[in-house]
């Protein structure tokens, strides 16, 4: 499914309806991260139903609604869950509400997402910054800037070394260790799900080089960069991988979401010191 400008913009005026806040700073919640919104003040709820052309999520601990409030006193739209590819949807229709987002003025993007440790050193509860990614869903030809390009949002041709902002990096990383929280650095991969992986599949991620793995994030990732935005991720380290057939373990969704409500709180301190950096 492709999208036109006036779809953008159509979405993007059924949300300015609902509230006066102009936020520059997006958010993207993952699985179990929700919590977060519901931090925000003098917010108003719109779910994706309500907003033209939006999809709607199916996946537990996922909402599925924009919040538009403020955290610390910065406005900022959140997307409280997401969609995903493993719902049946496609690339553009993933990515649809960070178009959205981008034209109601969102110049920079944060995200979230609940993801299995595949470094030996993270712990359940751990946050993990990525640094860069490994795409497998768009290398097999899955990519959200696939087809017809509109030069009036980006370039044909969008390089990926800069994916990640060094300096909102630097940034988060200074809060969580003035706060004593614990923040890795390293790299994300995605995959399509919705299966957890396999031990096998797990100890080839490693050998690629991956931190943490995932089934969201980087569709997201690649079009908020195509439009300009300044982008920033943050896995929360919600299960452990298992690399051996050998156990009586196995990863569910139900540990994901309870993970989400330890990280929550950490989450929160960074975003909150990070915004306060950011309006500085």
């Amino acid at each position: 499914m492709s999208y036109t400008t006036a779809d953008y913009e159509h979405a993007a005026a059924a949300i300015r309806e609902r509230t006066p806040l102009q936020p520059s700073i997006g958010l993207v919640l993952g699985s179990g991260l929700g919590g977060l919104a519901d931090t925000l003040t003098d917010r108003a709820a719109v779910p994706y139903e309500d907003v033209p052309n939006c999809p709607t999520s199916t996946v537990q601990g996922h909402k599925g609604q924009f919040v538009i409030g403020k955290l610390d006193g910065q406005p900022v739209i959140a997307q409280q869950g997401r969609v995903h590819f493993y719902e049946g949807y496609t690339p553009q229709q993933i990515t649809f509400p960070i178009r959205v987002m981008h034209f109601l003025g969102v110049n920079t993007l944060i995200l979230t997402n609940a993801a299995g440790g595949l470094n030996p050193a993270y712990q359940v509860g751990d946050l993990m910054l990525l640094n860069d990614h490994i795409n497998f869903v768009g290398m097999s030809g899955n990519n959200p800037l696939m087809g017809p390009n509109d030069d009036t949002l980006g370039p044909r041709f969008l390089g990926m070394s800069q994916t990640y902002d060094r300096d909102l990096r630097r940034q988060a990383k200074r809060v969580a260790s003035d706060e004593g929280i614990t923040l890795h650095e390293g790299v994300y991969i995605c995959l399509s799900g919705p299966t957890f992986e396999t031990p096998a599949e797990i100890r080839m991620l490693r050998l690629l080089g991956g931190d943490a793995v995932g089934m969201s994030t980087v569709h997201e990732v690649l079009v908020a960069r195509h439009m300009g935005m300044r982008v920033m991720a943050v896995s929360g380290i919600t299960n452990r991988a298992i690399d051996t057939v050998d156990t009586d373990l196995e990863t569910n969704h139900e540990e994901v979401l309870d993970a989400g409500k330890v990280l929550v709180p950490r989450l929160t301190t960074i975003l909150k010191g990070l915004l306060q950096a950011i309006a500085l």
